[in-house]
């Protein structure tokens, strides 16, 4: 996959990384900003199993 991602990239090896380097820091970004907060809900972080007697 990653090979088809870099094939398609327009322009040389410093173009093509720049390029690449762009588009991992959107998807990080789109991850944090929306499927991160969208997923909190669903995972179960507060479902302590730890009593205090």
């Amino acid at each position: 996959m990653y090979g088809w991602i870099w094939r398609h990239l327009p322009g040389n090896a410093w173009v093509k990384a720049l390029i690449s380097l762009v588009l991992i820091l959107a998807v990080v970004y789109v991850l944090f900003q929306y499927v991160f907060p969208w997923a909190e809900p669903l995972l179960p972080f507060n479902d302590v199993t730890v009593d205090n007697q």
